[in-house]
């Protein structure tokens, strides 16, 4: 039988407990991480130590992201979300997409996550990769949120991806009745797709509890630690990039020591702000790195 624990005497995140390893996710209001495994030739130390120093800032949970392609990642997500709960303690969510996979696919995958103890799953689509025919199986989130649902019951804690600002696939009517689709098929929490103004944000939880989505919905958010990275996000994500944040960029060009602190200072004031406005919790995108992380955490500690 579950029982709940609440850990937020040591900071963690109220959780399930299921043995003496296993975290499932049930409510957060601080702060939490996203790390890619290695590239495919790259040694598994380039994410196991950043993970050590992003473990000890006590995040509510880490969630480490899948290949778009398919299984082809899978291995390398599960080996790391196991090694986040065995050796950190602390909960992990396995990204997991569809787009490219079968249902034997996903059956293989699910398997080796309750094997391994990892009952969070963030379920999404997945990017069309080049020269990938997509499989048919599973055309949206909500079919997989279906899918897992209908397979394993409520033994995974499911979550999905919402989108601020718009998928760049659809219109903003379609893209809040697919979210609200994927919420009605099981979805137990949402993490949204960067913003860097936060007042699209609050727009957005507005229209969502509108329509009767009432999971909690994280806030997702990337420091800015290159142009050129916001401006690959911003082409691959479709989000806005604010006024305030350009003259930022032209101020500092060249001072590459004047342009991250001021990038620091914008990412610090956006989570602060989402902090104080309430928000179900702020999930960092840290492209593995923990530097970045541990002055926003450091920050904004204080108010959580």
């Amino acid at each position: 039988m579950d029982s709940d624990t609440n850990n937020t005497a040591t900071g963690k995140l109220p959780v399930t407990v299921r043995g003496d390893t296993l975290y499932k996710i049930t409510a957060t209001k601080g702060i939490s991480f996203e790390v890619f495994p290695p590239k495919k030739n790259s040694a598994a130390s380039t994410v196991l130590e950043p993970l050590k120093l992003l473990a000890s800032y006590n995040p509510s949970f880490i969630s480490v992201t899948y290949s778009a392609a398919g299984s082809e990642n899978s291995a390398a997500t599960v080996n790391i979300a196991s090694h986040i709960q065995d050796a950190h303690k602390i909960p992990s969510v396995a990204h997991l997409t569809c787009l490219n996979s079968d249902k034997d696919n996903i059956r293989a995958v699910l398997a080796e996550l309750s094997e391994k103890r990892i009952f969070n799953i963030l379920a999404l689509r997945g990017d069309r990769v080049d020269g990938v025919t997509p499989k048919t199986d599973f055309a949206h989130a909500s079919d997989l949120i279906s899918f897992i649902r209908a397979e394993y019951g409520d033994r995974f804690c499911v979550g999905g991806a919402c989108y601020p600002e718009g998928h760049t696939e659809n219109l903003p009517a379609a893209d809040l009745a697919n979210l609200k689709r994927k919420a009605d098929s099981g979805a137990d929490f949402l993490v949204s797709q960067l913003f860097f103004e936060n007042g699209y944000f609050y727009d957005f939880l507005d229209r969502a509890r509108a329509i009767n989505i009432n999971v909690p919905i994280y806030a997702g958010v990337m420091p800015v630690t290159s142009v050129s990275q916001i401006q690959r996000m911003v082409t691959m994500c479709g989000a806005s990039l604010p006024r305030k944040l350009s003259r930022l960029f032209a101020k500092y060009e060249g001072d590459a020591d004047g342009f991250k602190k001021a990038m620091l200072g914008y990412s610090v004031a956006q989570v602060a702000g989402l902090i104080a406005a309430g928000v179900d919790g702020v999930h960092l995108y840290t492209m593995n790195k923990p530097d970045v992380a541990k002055v926003i955490t450091d920050a904004v500690k204080g108010i959580l």
